[in-house]
């Protein structure tokens, strides 16, 4: 069975402003698949957040139960991980969707801070769905 690493980044130029998603996943037989989206007016976290939904769906509709999440937002993985609390009454129900997605179907997903710079695919990906594709 392929291990894969999910790479998730969310966008916003103005913090709240045009928002998107970007989802960069690879498996070790060096396959692909990309991912993207506009989310209208957000805020950046709300946009992160988004992307690691839209990354745990995709595990479900492949029925792949274990993954390694990686994102640049310090603040997301250390919320996910449980090391900060979530605040925010915007984030508070994306927060709570991510765990309803884990906990349905099953998935065992390892979440891992990354340097900016090792997270440039999914960048990519949410600046291409900033500027129209």
């Amino acid at each position: 069975m392929p291990e894969y690493i999910l790479y998730t980044d969310g966008a916003s130029r103005g913090n709240p402003g045009p928002a998107s998603y970007g989802v960069y996943i690879t498996d070790d037989m060096e396959n692909t698949i990309e991912l993207k989206g506009k989310l209208g007016h957000q805020t950046n976290n709300f946009a992160e957040y988004t992307a690691v939904i839209e990354a745990l769906k995709w595990l479900g509709s492949q029925n792949i139960k274990s993954a390694e999440l990686r994102s640049d937002s310090e603040f997301l993985v250390k919320q996910l991980l449980g090391e900060y609390k979530v605040k925010s009454e915007v984030i508070k129900p994306l927060f709570l969707e991510v765990k309803k997605i884990i906990s349905e179907n099953k998935l065992n997903i390892k979440f891992k801070h990354i340097r900016r710079e090792f997270n440039k695919q999914a960048d990519r990906l949410a600046n291409e769905a900033l500027d129209g594709y």
